[in-house]
């Protein structure tokens, strides 16, 4: 479970940041195909995933400021765990993420990708609580495939982690557009 620690950039210190910097950092940590549907114009989309793999090969060689973006700010969170041994000093995480740069009027590029995976998530969630609860009025015992989302959902609050969301990242239509993971990793060192 990863707790911040340090408070997080809205959108205009972000923006104050990058005209301050003009070095700095934007790494998108959500899925490739999230990344292709909307990004923060400059940004390099470094999957938390690939963070996590290859966490203890990262180094920094740099002291530009990071910001850490996804979708709503939590996976940049636990992005910003997973970073903090790298040796980046500067390392920011955006507040709201892409959603709460839009809404306060932040440039986006949009194209064509997936839906954001929360949304990716709800669905799968709620689908498989309403496949449980329609076939156990035909065979009692699928009411707990709806109660067992029920806990996961209640699990993956309370860590701040979602493991549908993992396992969501890994489909194909997720991994559209996946990336060099060299070349991805590169944007941090």
């Amino acid at each position: 479970m990863s707790t911040p620690t340090r408070p997080l950039l809205d959108t205009a210190a972000v923006r104050a940041l990058l005209a301050a910097h003009p070095g700095t950092r934007l790494i998108d940590v959500r899925s490739p195909g999230e990344f292709a549907a909307a990004h923060i114009p400059g940004s390099y989309n470094v999957p938390l995933d690939l963070l996590r793999e290859h966490r203890d090969e990262l180094r920094a060689e740099h002291d530009d400021p990071v910001v850490l973006v996804c979708a709503s700010g939590a996976r940049a969170e636990q992005a910003r765990g997973v970073l903090d041994r790298t040796g980046l000093e500067r390392l920011e995480v955006l507040q709201g993420g892409v959603t709460g740069w839009q809404r306060d009027g932040g440039p986006v590029r949009e194209g064509r990708g997936t839906w954001a995976m929360e949304r990716q998530v709800r669905l799968a969630a709620g689908s498989l609580v309403l496949a449980g609860v329609l076939g156990s009025l035909r065979y009692r015992p699928l009411v707990a495939l709806a109660g067992a989302i029920g806990a996961g959902l209640t699990f993956s609050a309370v860590t701040n982690t979602c493991g549908m969301a993992r396992l969501l990242a890994q489909l194909p239509h997720n991994r559209r557009g996946a990336l060099d993971p060299a070349a991805a990793l590169a944007a941090l060192a």
